[in-house]
């Protein structure tokens, strides 16, 4: 098997004196989407960011393409392909759709698709439409789809998606899930974190479920299905 482009091992990580990750392992591979699941405060956002760099305290091996990034400062981690569209969005409020674009500009990569502005327009019609308006003046969902954008400007190989379908209207979650499938068939990799089941079927080929920050599952999305015990105990209300 070919080795997978994302590959994460025994990774723990602390904020303060408390430790919130014990030992996640996770792969992913080329082209495909794995979600990541559990409940709030199981553990998601924080793998994420510990991959990324952005845990100060933290353990473990991360892998890109077989490349040691673990220690690895969050910008450096960027320049080397990975993606992040954080839940809570960030995007410039003062500048223009277009210019939110241009900041996240970036040039082409040799082994990832290539972003242009008419290439992301078809993928999010709602911001073609927008090109001149402020960031500050779009919707939540909106807002979304241009931070995602953003990130895709810089040509990346992975994209770590955290909570893409919170606390936007149903169109904006159907939306999403369109363009996930669309990155997928670009070629992109995608790490997803994410509770709502339906959307994560939808659009990933495996998944890890987290609970107090240790793996508790790792399957096909098939199996995640099937496997009605593991929803019940650790991603159902």
């Amino acid at each position: 098997m070919a080795e997978p482009l994302l590959q994460v091992q025994g990774l723990e990580a602390h904020y303060g004196r408390a430790q919130i990750l014990f030992g996640v392992g996770l792969t992913v591979g080329r082209g495909e989407v794995v979600a990541l699941m559990g409940r709030n405060g199981a553990g998601k956002t924080t793998t994420i960011r510990s991959i990324l760099g952005l845990v100060e305290r933290r353990r473990g091996q991360v892998r890109l393409d077989g490349r040691d990034i673990a220690r690895l400062e969050s910008y450096e981690v960027s320049r080397l392909g990975i993606g992040w569209v954080p839940e809570d969005r960030r995007i410039f409020t003062d500048l223009t759709v277009m210019e939110n674009l241009e900041v996240g500009r970036r040039p082409p990569r040799p082994d990832a698709p290539t972003w242009t502005v008419e290439k992301l327009f078809d993928l999010f019609p709602n911001l073609r439409e927008m090109p001149q308006r402020p960031g500050g003046r779009m919707s939540g969902g909106e807002q979304q789809m241009l931070t995602v954008a953003r990130t895709l400007m810089g040509n990346p190989r992975l994209v770590l998606l955290d909570e893409p379908s919170e606390g936007v209207a149903p169109l904006i979650v159907e939306q999403m899930a369109h363009m996930i499938v669309e990155l997928k068939r670009e070629g992109l990799s995608v790490l997803l974190s994410e509770q709502n089941i339906p959307f994560a079927a939808a659009v990933s080929d495996r998944a890890y479920v987290l609970e107090k920050g240790q793996v508790r599952f790792e399957g096909t999305m098939a199996e995640l299905q099937a496997a009605e015990d593991v929803r019940r105990q650790y991603l159902t209300i």
